[in-house]
């Protein structure tokens, strides 16, 4: 059974930073992309950022700059390091791991979702 499971959501002054991080289990981890994606209240989820198996890495523009996405295939684990948080980043952020390769900006990309934690920024 896959899980994806986040952590190091909370609450932040604008300008300050979060490392969020994600725990996966039942995959081969070293195989699939992996993803992060958000959602503010009464928005629709949107694309952050995604890393290949090789360390590839694509994003929003919106956070191109100040997040950073990584992962440690020995632990099983992705981050995504948020810097310079903005009002507008507060959402709540999951996790998402594909059984290809692809790391792509889609939803359909992507096979298995964490429940997701939640980043509040203050301003």
């Amino acid at each position: 059974q896959v899980q994806l499971v986040e952590s190091g959501g909370g609450l932040v002054q604008a300008g300050g930073s979060l490392r969020l991080s994600c725990a996966a289990s039942g995959l081969t981890f070293s195989a699939p992309a992996m993803g992060w994606f958000r959602q503010a209240p009464r928005k629709e989820r949107e694309f952050v950022a995604a890393i290949s198996r090789g360390g590839s890495t694509r994003y929003a523009d919106s956070v191109r700059g100040r997040f950073t996405i990584s992962r440690d295939n020995a632990k099983n684990t992705v981050y995504l390091q948020m810097n310079s948080l903005k009002p507008e980043d507060t959402a709540v952020y999951y996790c998402a791991g594909g059984k290809s390769t692809w790391y792509g900006s889609r939803e359909y990309d992507y096979d298995y979702w964490g429940q997701g934690t939640q980043v509040t920024v203050s301003s």
